[in-house]
């Protein structure tokens, strides 16, 4: 969650390690079957979160992966991938993200007054920190956790990054560039023009 300003380099090696320790992280052969079929088209601009819902998602996706050099999580696309999923493969967890998003405002709130997209980058940070800690109000959040619901986002963020176009992220192939990677070649996926012998 740091600011490109001098960090940039440790922030792109950070995310490459952890990109290749989950296998990709969605990126290639497994890319598919974790995140599953895509949704049934979005109605407007999102499908299932609202206008103000999909802003917050963004906000904090943009924090776990920012842009700097190269497109951060808000180039990626990574809202969209996430509100596609929310309408398909992951409706399960519709409910949890629309709980845990006036739950995160409401901590936004109590800690600064205003709104988390209003906040100075340090001060939504310092949001998301507290909910990766534990440190919020517990009267806030009783279901779901803050822990668990900041876990959910950056899997989430991370698998928007990082997976395959098709499912609504990493428009532009920005992970796949960043790491200096053509697009993965799945078996059975892909076709190739033919060659003379």
């Amino acid at each position: 969650m740091a600011k490109s300003e001098g960090c940039g380099a440790s922030r792109r090696a950070c995310l490459k390690f952890m990109a290749a320790a989950a296998g990709g992280a969605a990126a290639g052969a497994g890319g598919a079957a974790l995140v599953g079929r895509l949704g049934p088209a979005p109605r407007g601009p999102f499908g299932v979160l609202t206008p103000e819902e999909a802003r917050l998602v963004e906000a904090v996706a943009e924090q776990i992966i920012p842009s700097d050099k190269d497109p951060g999580a808000r180039e990626a696309g990574c809202v969209t991938f996430i509100d596609r999923q929310l309408g398909g493969p992951y409706a399960k967890f519709a409910e949890k993200y629309r709980r845990g998003l006036a739950c995160l405002q409401k901590t936004s709130e109590a800690m600064f007054g205003k709104a988390f997209e209003a906040l100075a980058w340090p001060d939504q940070t310092r949001v998301l920190e507290a909910m990766d800690s534990g440190k919020v109000p517990k009267e806030i959040w009783t279901d779901p956790g803050a822990r668990e619901f900041f876990n959910l986002l950056r899997d989430h963020t991370m698998q928007g990054f990082y997976g395959s176009p098709r499912h609504g992220g990493n428009r532009g192939y920005a992970s796949y560039k960043m790491m200096g990677l053509e697009y993965p070649r799945v078996i059975g996926q892909n076709r190739y023009p033919e060659t003379a012998g």
